[in-house]
């Protein structure tokens, strides 16, 4: 098994009460992937104190700038050679392991676009920092695949829902899941399906950056296994007892079945101190009508297996 990191994509969202997010996100987690490099550049003493504000060892991933392939089609232009020069000083201060670059819909159908990636990846110089790119939207051609082979480019899938078809020293995985909008969470098998992946023996190192409205949890809840062989519990509750306190988060009510089923089911609960479910599972279960409080949709459900 090589090298394997995990983390999430960005600290803005890691709530602490008071303090720097990033230094405390970086005390849990020994990797992270900057996205607000995608949307725009930032200045290099930004930069500069990132890189300060993390402890020896952890390690950074970089988006490139949407503009470089939305906006410029990857053609090298003035603007997109200073892009590109921006994002190698980037990654160059970090030392990033990866830059990722995201190809949308639109460029994925491209016929020409091996040609323009190839040309891509012969201009940037980024050291040791090496290039995933991920499609989006569409299957990239096989000239597209070698193109990313020929230049030792990784190609970046989300791994609970496919594999790379590119043969690559390093697994770079952005990892979304199966919900719609990034809501969604991971289950304990499919925790353990990932970590299997990304542990193979090809691998040099497997960087798993988690995205959506759990990413934090997943990823420490997969650093937990790793190192214990188990998986902590969610709620510190079990049965409908955790259930319920997974609905407090957010639940509105009055509120009927089907919106149970749509705004609760992607959410885990323990089911048992060992084993946790989906939410969706058991609230199919209730009978089609409005429920008017947490206390009713589980006085409802009492009696019931789970």
């Amino acid at each position: 098994m090589g090298q394997l990191r995990i983390g999430a994509g960005g600290w803005d969202y890691f709530s602490i009460p008071h303090g720097d997010r990033l230094k405390a996100y970086a005390s849990a987690y020994d990797f992270v992937e900057v996205n607000s490099t995608y949307y725009r550049l930032p200045s290099l003493a930004t930069v500069a104190s990132w890189g300060r504000r993390v402890p020896p060892g952890f390690e950074f991933s970089v988006r490139c700038l949407r503009d470089v392939a939305e906006l410029h089609q990857l053609e090298l232009t003035p603007k997109t050679v200073r892009i590109i020069d921006s994002m190698e000083k980037i990654c160059r201060r970090l030392r990033a392991s990866v830059l990722t670059m995201l190809i949308p819909k639109a460029l994925v159908g491209d016929k020409d676009l091996a040609s323009k990636l190839n040309k891509f990846l012969s201009t940037i110089s980024l050291g040791r920092t090496r290039i995933a790119i991920e499609f989006r939207g569409g299957e990239p051609t096989e000239d597209t695949l070698k193109t990313l082979h020929d230049n030792d480019a990784a190609h970046s899938v989300d791994i609970s829902t496919r594999n790379p078809k590119v043969e690559s020293s390093i697994l770079y995985s952005r990892l979304f899941g199966k919900g719609k909008e990034n809501v969604y969470e991971f289950d304990d098998n499919e925790l353990r399906d990932i970590a299997a992946k990304a542990s193979g023996p090809k691998f040099e190192k497997s960087i798993l950056a988690f995205h959506g409205v759990r990413m934090y949890r997943d990823a420490a809840r997969l650093k937990t296994f790793l190192s214990s062989g188990k998986f902590p519990s969610i709620t510190g509750q079990v049965g409908l007892e955790s259930l319920g306190e997974v609905f407090k988060e957010d639940a509105i009510f009055p509120t009927s079945k089907s919106q149970l089923v749509n705004l609760q089911g992607w959410k885990l609960y323990d089911k048992t101190a060992e084993e946790r479910a989906r939410a969706g599972g058991i609230l199919q279960r209730l009978p089609e009508r409005t429920y008017t409080s947490i206390d009713d949709v589980l006085a409802c459900l009492k009696g019931t297996s789970l």
